[in-house]
């Protein structure tokens, strides 16, 4: 749970975590940013670190901020690893869904957003192949597609 006041970088969000949510979420934050491909950013976006492609790269966006491509939070009972590549595409999506499924943990998922407790409810390698599957080009171009009118 987060302490106050509200941080101001991604090493304070960190800081200001209890340390079993920190030995959870540290692993994973490592996996995604081992795993990330070149061009997106991380920082501190909406109260929460995660990746997003720059507005000096894209400043189209439809609220004005940067497109969240991964984020990770940490909630009171859980956390979230918000995984936006899936969300706008959905054969992609079915495809993290079913390899979820093959490795025989349990997936708390809502259309981005991946919940988990510990760390072993969760497949780093999976996370990893997800990331590292989608550049900042097929990202912004499922963006635009998404976002033309029809």
């Amino acid at each position: 749970m987060r302490k106050q006041p509200v941080p101001s970088d991604v090493e304070d969000y960190f800081d200001d975590l209890e340390p079993n949510a920190r030995a959870v979420l540290y692993p994973v934050i490592d996996a995604v940013r081992d795993a990330m491909p070149a061009g997106y950013e991380l920082g501190l976006h909406s109260g929460v670190p995660g990746w997003v492609i720059p507005l000096a790269r894209f400043p189209k966006t439809y609220n004005g901020q940067p497109l969240a491509y991964v984020s990770l939070a940490a909630r009171k009972n859980y956390h979230s690893l918000y995984l936006m590549g899936l969300y706008s595409n959905p054969d992609r999506d079915a495809a993290f869904r079913a390899e979820w499924a093959a490795s025989g943990r349990q997936l708390d998922m809502g259309k981005s957003c991946l919940r988990f407790r510990t760390l072993a409810d969760v497949d780093l390698d999976i996370i990893a192949r997800t990331v590292a599957s989608v550049s900042v080009d097929d990202f912004l171009r499922e963006y635009e597609r998404i976002k033309r009118p029809a």
